[in-house]
Parts: C-alpha cells; structure tokens; sequence
C-alpha cells in the first residue's frame, strides 16, 4: 500500500516557518540599533567560516513586505521570527528607541494584514554588548533587564501578538558561547558556564511574568533537544552519555516543567538562591522544542577532541561525541534519523506525565546547499525527503498521545547560520546574497501543498 502524498495532520494544526533577527535582518547600524555579542564576534579574525557576518545578511530589514508576501503565498499560519533586544534597547537597558520599535510595528503590522500570526521570541542570542561587557549571561544582573524588556515589548504589543516565545535555544548559547567559544560571546569556561544556564533559565521565568503582567498571554519557550544515545553498553559510555543527556537536555527543562534540577548535576551546579526554581517554573502555555538530529556519546577519548559543526571541543570534558554512522547526511553533516524525533518526544511524555503541557516544534529543518540550476530552480529534494521522514515521525508520536500542536520549520530563508556563516542554507526560499534575489525553492512548494492537504477545501 502505498504511503500518502503527504502525512496527514489535524485541520487546526498550526503551520508554520522560524528566523532569528541577527541572521537575517541586517542594517546593524541603522535606525538606531546598538551593537550586540554577535556584532562583536564576528569582528573577531577567524571566528566565522570565511570571514562572513550578518552586517547585510538577507537585508530582511528592508525587504520585510516581500519577505511577508512570500509568506503569504506559502500559506504559512504563523511566522516565528526575533526581536533584535539592541534595536529596541540600544545598550539593553534604559530607554526604547522608537525608530526600532517602529520597525517590529511595520512588520508585525504586515503579518497580521497577510493573516498570518506573529509568534516573536524576545531573544535569540544576540545580547546587547554593553550588558555582555558588564557580565552578560554570567551575571544575575542580566536576567532583570531581561524583564524590563520583556515588559517593555509585551506592553506594546500584547494587543497584537496572540502567541510568544521567550528564549530561545539557552543550551547553545551556554555550552557553545561561553562552555566552548565557538560561538558568541566566544568564552571557553566548559562546566563554569553553567552559571549563564541559570541566569538564562531565571530570565525566562522572569520574562513569563513581566509578559503576562503586560497583558501578554499564550506563552512559551524554544529549548533545543536531542536525543542522546550511548556509544555502547559498556559502563562507562553509559555514564558518560548520561551525564551529556542531563547538561544538553533536561537541565533546560527540568527547572522549568518540574521545579528543579537534575540530582547528577548538583555537583556542578552553582548555589541556587531560594525562590529562584519557583520563578523558574512559572507555568507555560505550552513549549517549543528546537531538534535536528539525535546525538551519540562515549565516554572521554584520550587525546581526540570532539567536533561541533566543525570546531573542536574540550578534550578534557567528561564525555565525547561520536560520529553516528550508517544514516545518510546534510550538507552541514548531521545524521538524518527521523525515528529519533519520534523517540524524544515520547521520552518527553514519559519524562514529565501530566506536567507537559502541548508542545509546539519550534524548529527542524535541513542544511541542502543547492543552488539555482540552468532554469533558475533550486531543485532541494533532500529538504523534502528531511521534512517529509520528520513529519511522519512527528506524526507517530502524536498517534502515540504526544500533544503537538504546531510545526515550524527551519528556516523561510537561507541566512547567517553563526559560526559557520553563509556556508549553510536551511532555506525554504534561496538567497542570493550578492543581489538579495530571493528564489522559492521546490522545497517551498511542497510545503505549500503540505499546508493546502491539511486546511481542507476552502482552506
């Protein structure tokens, strides 16, 4: 029997695609804005592949009614994009700059005009430099300016935003930006910068509070999830792999769906000043996860660094990441194993029971670097055959009673992909950076039928 032409999902399944503002906005000088860690990083000689930064990047600053059009046209229910905490708050702090306000007023404007929902997250990494020169995530400090922006943007537009998002991904930003270096602020403190996690964590509760004190409701976070597989039975491959599992995954979300930590980790953690977890796990509406690909560790391999996205980590870690062999690759080469997101969120359902509330898959999505061919079409099957294996993995735990209700994908458009700069295209739509051209892949077309199959006639 053959499969369907696309899998199949409820009606009032919510569509949709994910952005983050540093890497596809541009204009870094304009309006107002301040600098931010990321302006700053990539100043830095050596740290983006080929010298690449999101001073341009996809010009989306410019280019948001086009960019919203073509959203329309996807027939997309919601648009997951960021706000730049620097073009609102220069220095992070103090006064708003209305020019960069009235940026978000055009664009949020504009969504709400094509029918499409506005779903915002507050902050995707880029901290405003001035508050990463005073501490930035290390210090407690930074967490409080979190909340007054919070209330700041939610205040404004609680009016207009029926759903938000308040951090995203605070897992990268900890063990790549300041455990590992490979990304902004760019510190290699390894288990010391567990003390970003908790700030990070605190300024999410904190950020839920001001929103919803702001009038703001239907509110969430994006955590990035994986899951860990030991690289073997022995026992300390288990250890190993479990000790990974508890800092990459559930010291993200155990503090915030079950008031606390992990036990494994108490010896690693800082002291948590009382009252902190119960801000922490401020109720959510719901919760977004962000997952790529599953994740295989062992135990500490003498001398041999471990790779992410092509920088090596810390040979002295406590753990080290295996290549996963046998599963076809992206062009970024990561393992395409569709079971595994099945397998997460399960262990999500199983993990936390009745403290789960719905979840939202705030991003997925594929690294195909295909380009135009000789008749101008980006022929990206790969995205497809990623997408749709991951749909129906999707859909299976739902049939399993996990409660999804939402999909957006990584990404409309190709863009600044950090570290790795322009080299990655995650796109639904190609970006010619030279002269900003924006190409509809067939990637963007098959989704366009996926999201007409699911509306129903009239839909």
């Amino acid at each position: 029997m053959n499969k369907p032409a696309f899998p199949q999902f409820p009606s009032d399944f919510v569509w949709g695609v994910s952005t983050a503002s540093y890497q596809i906005e541009g204009a870094v000088r304009e309006g107002g804005r301040g600098p931010s860690t990321w302006d700053a990083f990539v100043a830095e000689p050596g740290r983006i592949v080929n010298g690449d930064t999101g001073e341009i990047a996809c010009d989306h600053y410019h280019r948001y009614p086009e960019d919203t059009a073509l959203m329309k046209e996807l027939g997309v229910d919601a648009y997951r994009f960021s706000f730049s905490w620097s073009r609102i708050q220069p220095g992070g702090k103090g006064a708003v700059n209305a020019v960069g306000l009235g940026f978000y007023d055009k664009l949020v404007d504009g969504l709400l005009e094509a029918g499409i929902t506005p779903s915002p997250t507050l902050f995707h990494w880029d901290t405003p430099l001035e508050l990463e020169q005073a501490g930035g995530w290390l210090s407690r400090d930074t967490a409080e300016r979190f909340a007054e922006y919070a209330q700041i943007v939610g205040g404004h537009f609680a009016d207009r935003i029926p759903r938000w998002i308040t951090i995203n991904e605070p897992v990268v930003l900890t063990m790549l930006g300041y455990g590992a270096g490979i990304q902004a602020p760019g510190l290699s403190l390894g288990f010391d910068a567990l003390p970003a996690a908790h700030h990070l964590l605190l300024a999410h509760g904190l950020g839920v509070q001001a929103l919803r004190s702001a009038g703001a409701s239907n509110i969430g976070i994006a955590n990035n999830h994986a899951v860990t597989w030991p690289a073997s039975e022995h026992e300390e491959d288990l250890q190993a792999a479990g000790l990974y599992d508890n800092i990459a995954n559930w010291v993200f979300a155990d503090p915030i769906l079950k008031g606390a930590y992990p036990e494994e980790l108490a010896p690693f953690l800082p002291p948590i000043p009382e009252g902190d977890l119960d801000i922490i796990s401020t109720p959510i509406d719901w919760y977004g996860i962000n997952t790529y690909n599953p994740t295989l560790v062992g135990a500490p391999t003498s001398g041999e660094a471990a790779l992410v996205d092509g920088h090596e980590l810390d040979d002295s870690l406590p753990f080290s990441l295996r290549e996963l062999e046998g599963y076809p690759r992206t062009d970024f080469d990561w393992p395409v194993v569709p079971e595994a997101f099945t397998e997460l969120l399960l262990g999500f359902k199983e993990r936390y029971g009745e403290k789960l509330p719905p979840i939202y898959i705030t991003e997925n999505g594929a690294a195909i670097n295909d380009g135009p061919d000789s008749e101008g079409r980006v022929r990206d099957l790969r995205r497809i055959e990623y997408t749709d294996a991951h749909l129906r993995a999707l859909k299976s735990a739902m049939d399993a009673g996990v409660d999804v209700r939402g999909y957006f994908h990584w990404s409309l458009m190709d863009n600044f992909e950090w570290a790795v700069g322009f080299s990655q295209r995650f796109g639904l739509i190609h970006i010619d950076y030279e002269t900003q051209k924006r190409t509809p892949k067939d990637s963007y077309y098959w989704y366009q039928e996926l999201i007409r199959s699911t509306k129903g006639p009239g839909g």
